[in-house]
């Protein structure tokens, strides 16, 4: 089952926000509302696996009920309220289990963010060796419906960005922009959000080197900040996305500002784009191209773009032997949040361009505790706007949900775990492919050879 969220034609009237873990709309949410199918097998193996990682993180679970007890070493608290279906759900989905955990209630944190992290920070040690055959059996893999084929990509997109332009209003800044920041100084806080993504924006135009007369082509638009951005450096902009909610916002925000003839919003994927440009801009888009299709996306920059061009890719990173391992690897973000999603490693971005076509490295800068601020300060908006989440037709469940994602991603950051880069590449005009046993290699580990 995967995530297709309705709003009710009638929203009900706001949930107070201290009311908390109403069940779950079965309706709405099947998954949570009851527990999957599981052998006592799976569900005692999966209790197992949890004491086993539990009992020596730096954290205090709290077990309650029948089986009261606290593990761990010492740190951060967690409580598991119901232990029995904790255990039965990481026994019948493993993570996912874990996050359906959280949105039915089953457990819950005081400070969500530092439990976490400390799972983030230990991910590689959570499951002993001894266990390490059974992984597979508590993971599944990429539905073929998420695969992000043109038809795959516009509803992979659509069901993420076209929840709703007012949900994202409520918790981004006046920017709309969704993507990490860059502050001048950490830790930041709300009102230093907008010059800091204006920040970011100006960062990827300057290493893009757009000014008057460039011809830019943005791949993801966003809400449009950066084709406003761009426009007032006089350059021409071209800029698809694949959400109609966002195409609407955008072009608003661009006739707004005075930039109609200089800008175009266009409903398109990016592999059907044709022209040719002096610039290419890409802000966390990468992220839902899907690792069989990473050389259609770079095949497609190098196509576009004029010998001298530059590529300006704002991309989160994971370390490559993390995405070797899990880029399979259906999970919890997927099934709810971003279906078809997969985040790249430097090193699969630089081979598969070496390997396939004209792009070279030019520098790689990291942000990543830029992000993690960045998602504190958009959760912690998403929870003050609580009572208006509820106005909108969104439920507790899907609040809970929201709050898991925006933490669940900053654990990712603060932990190391995930990056945030932006990635300059240039095109040498040279006609030249590099190949070599390393090249084949990493191309060949992530499933690079394909693409349709």
């Amino acid at each position: 089952m995967t995530l297709s969220y309705q709003r009710p034609d009638h929203p009900a009237e706001p949930s107070s926000p201290a009311a908390l873990h109403t069940p779950a709309d079965p309706a709405r949410w099947p998954d949570v509302a009851r527990l999957p199918r599981a052998s006592r097998m799976r569900t005692a193996i999966a209790r197992r696996i949890v004491h086993h990682a539990l009992a020596g993180l730096p954290l205090a679970v709290h077990l309650h009920g029948a089986e009261a007890a606290t593990i761990g070493i010492g740190g951060p608290r967690m409580d598991i309220r119901d232990p029995a279906a904790f255990y039965h759900r990481i026994g019948a989905g493993g993570l996912i289990g874990f996050g359906e955990s959280y949105m039915a209630g089953e457990w819950d944190a005081p400070d969500l963010v530092a439990v976490l992290t400390v799972l983030a920070g230990h991910a590689h040690r959570l499951l002993p060796e001894s266990l390490q055959r059974l992984r597979r059996a508590f993971v599944s893999r990429h539905p073929s419906a998420q695969r992000n084929t043109p038809e795959g990509s516009r509803d992979n997109i659509r069901r993420h960005y076209d929840l709703s332009n007012d949900l994202f209003a409520l918790f981004l800044d006046d920017t709309m922009t969704y993507s990490s920041a860059v502050f001048r100084a950490l830790p930041a806080d709300r009102a230093a959000l907008p010059a800091a993504q204006r920040h970011k924006i100006d960062l990827l135009l300057d290493a893009a080197e757009v000014g008057p007369g460039t011809r830019l082509l943005e791949i993801g638009t966003g809400w449009g900040e950066l084709a406003v951005r761009a426009a007032e450096r006089g350059a021409h902009v071209h800029s698809v996305t694949l959400s109609e909610e966002q195409q609407e916002l955008a072009r608003s925000k661009v006739d707004a500002a005075g930039h109609a003839d200089a800008v175009t919003v266009e409903l398109c994927d990016y592999r059907h784009v044709q022209g040719t440009y002096d610039a290419v801009v890409s802000v966390e888009m990468i992220e839902a191209v899907g690792v069989e299709f990473w050389p259609d996306y770079f095949r497609t920059l190098d196509r576009l773009l004029v010998p001298g061009g530059r590529v300006a890719l704002q991309a989160i990173t994971m370390a490559h032997d993390r995405l070797l391992a899990t880029k399979d690897t259906h999970t919890w973000i997927h099934k709810y949040i971003f279906p078809g999603g997969v985040i790249p490693s430097l090193e699969a971005v630089e081979s598969i361009c070496s390997r396939m076509t004209d792009l070279r490295p030019v520098r790689a800068d990291a942000y990543g505790p830029h992000y993690a601020e960045t998602l504190r300060l958009w959760r912690e908006a998403f929870a003050e706007h609580a009572r208006e989440v509820d106005a909108l037709g969104f439920d507790e469940t899907f609040r809970r949900m929201w709050t898991f994602y925006l933490a669940y991603s900053e654990a990712g950051f603060r932990s190391g775990y995930l990056d945030v880069r932006q990635i300059v590449l240039s095109r040498t005009g040279r006609g030249a492919r590099a190949s070599g046993a390393a090249a084949d290699a990493v191309a060949g580990a992530t499933g690079s050879d394909g693409g349709s």
